[in-house]
């Protein structure tokens, strides 16, 4: 039985573009960006993170802007997150930073509130307002602990 050097080929380039759509899917679905977003960074210090994690996403009105870079902690041991967004953007010096968590048991991700003021943030710069991540956990120990027991 002899094949044709046409279909071995044929059949090599399906295995290749195979390999090549696995490979795109896992860096993808990873939460990977194949290109720098622009450049334009800010940070955030936070009293709690609750499970955010680098390649977080970082939304302003549900739209994906860029993504959290790193995390670590500042002098007095408060989370500060480093984000990179796109270039471009001008939030206002007011603008305030959230953790929040995607549906009931999802990822965390940070959501910007834009401000009011005229005066823009710089990339480098710190987001002044910051809202720490609501812990479900601790929600359900104050409800399940913190009853109010009334004197007779």
């Amino acid at each position: 039985m002899q094949r044709s050097a046409t279909r071995d080929f044929a059949v090599g380039l399906f295995l290749l573009g195979g390999m090549l759509a696995l490979a795109f899917l896992s860096v993808t679905v990873g939460g990977a960006s194949l290109t720098r977003n622009g450049g334009f960074e800010l940070f955030a210090h936070f009293d709690e993170i609750g499970g955010l994690k680098p390649r977080a996403q970082v939304a302003i009105s549900g739209v994906k802007v860029g993504q959290v870079h790193d995390i670590s902690l500042d002098e007095n041991y408060r989370a500060r997150v480093h984000m990179d967004l796109r270039g471009g953007l001008e939030l206002p010096i007011d603008t305030s930073a959230s953790i929040v968590t995607s549906g009931v048991l999802g990822d965390r991700y940070v959501v910007l509130q834009l401000g009011g003021e005229t005066e823009v943030l710089k990339s480098g710069e710190t987001i002044s307002f910051t809202e720490p991540a609501l812990l479900l956990e601790r929600l359900i120990g104050k409800l399940i602990h913190n009853t109010d027991v009334s004197k007779e």
